[in-house]
């Protein structure tokens, strides 16, 4: 690339983690590929990027979020104000930055650079991580070089390639699917220890997210009796109900039963809101009871942990079509909310966790459906087309 000048490449998108990190797993290994790359983001100011993106060292543009509109109101009459004002000041912006590619991962900020990346001539490359793909997707796919999907059949419709990559994971998710794929067996034992449980136990974990799952809390700590004479549980409550959860097994089990995660105590269920290294919590599970969002779904089967999903039952049921293909494959359970009960924990979980050879197979299922270089994968797609424009334009 002597005498050529370096790339400059723009990633847009963000709202909730589910966009952003993902995102900031595609700089960071265009960073590794391509050092001298210049990265910037465009976000919102209201999003999840405007503290991850600074704290990932990269630089942030910001634009104000303009959804689109989903019904008749009054809002629907200022839109196109709106959509005009802002999408001239990423056109700003992308004229500032140079922009040789738009990367977009969804969410409020990437439709804006879409539309303005393609009047300004500048090619569009697409990460899509839901089963059904979002709005602002849909829009950029019509002008996109290069579409990266988690799942097959988003419903984008495009002349670019579309190629199911997997999902850009999280650096600590990333180097934990390295170890496990290294020595399986000493990796599961070690990620035990380090969280303080029994490594000759099975352990149960359970987590419905940072907020997490009143359903699932409910289900499994007033089942608590049961799964303890399985094992151990690991149970992150989500912020604010770990009181509820607490105060549900100490009734069913015993209060000497509790504990916390990670320190000495001697109870064998271990509850606490939120845990920063999912990446040990996740390679310590046997099995794993969670919700069924596209990041959860595709670190899961990345490490190959066998799975009950429970989707969220709200909205189009994104999160059905997140785990179906895997359940199909034979990675995991799939249970809808309203039959996710007590009974249904006591009547189905034991023999699961009994069923040594089942969660195997399960397990190895999950790891065959998961993609571990996905970042990589974008990457090369992403310095592809832009160095072919900077070699174009040289």
């Amino acid at each position: 690339m002597s005498g050529r000048r370096n790339v400059h490449i723009v990633l847009a998108g963000g709202g909730t983690a589910g966009h952003v990190n993902p995102l900031l797993s595609i700089a960071a290994a265009i960073a590794r590929r391509d050092p001298q790359a210049s990265l910037s983001v465009i976000g919102t100011q209201v999003g999840l990027e405007s503290t991850l993106v600074p704290a990932a060292g990269l630089p942030m543009d910001t634009i104000e979020k303009v959804p689109f509109p989903r019904k008749p109101n009054g809002y629907m009459f200022r839109f196109p104000g709106l959509w005009k004002a802002e999408t001239a000041k990423v056109r700003r912006i992308l004229d500032e930055r140079q922009a040789d590619v738009v990367v977009g991962v969804g969410g409020y900020a990437a439709a804006p650079a879409y539309y303005a990346a393609h009047k300004a001539g500048i090619p569009i490359v697409i990460h899509e991580q839901n089963a059904r793909a979002g709005m602002a997707n849909k829009l950029g796919a019509r002008w996109a070089s290069f579409i990266g999907t988690v799942y097959d059949g988003t419903g984008l419709k495009s002349s670019a390639p579309i190629r199911r990559v997997g999902l850009p994971l999280r650096e600590p998710i990333a180097r934990m699917a390295a170890k496990l794929e290294a020595n399986r067996d000493t990796t599961h034992t070690s990620a035990k220890i380090r969280l303080g449980l029994d490594p000759q136990l099975p352990m149960i974990l359970v987590t419905g997210g940072s907020l997490g799952a009143l359903s699932l809390n409910n289900a499994v700590s007033q089942a608590a009796d049961t799964l303890l004479d399985l094992g151990q549980v690991v149970h992150l409550t989500g912020k604010g109900k770990i009181d509820a959860v607490r105060s549900t097994v100490a009734t069913v089990a015993g209060e000497s039963r509790i504990c916390g995660l990670g320190d000495s105590s001697e109870g064998s269920y271990h509850a606490t809101e939120y845990w920063e290294r999912m990446d040990e919590a996740f390679a310590a599970a046997d099995l794993v009871i969670c919700r069924s969002g596209a990041g959860t779904v595709a670190e899961i089967t990345a490490l190959g942990v066998p799975a009950i999903y429970v989707p969220l039952p709200i909205g189009n049921g994104e999160q059905r079509f997140n785990a179906q293909p895997v359940v199909d494959a034979g990675g995991g359970l799939l249970v809808d909310d309203a039959d996710f009960t007590v009974d249904w924990v006591k009547q189905h979980v034991p023999a699961l966790v009994h069923d040594r050879t089942r969660l195997h197979a399960m397990g190895k299922a999950a790891w065959s459906y998961g993609i571990r270089d996905a970042a990589d994968a974008m990457a090369q797609e992403v310095l592809r087309i832009a160095s072919s424009r900077v070699g174009a334009n040289a």
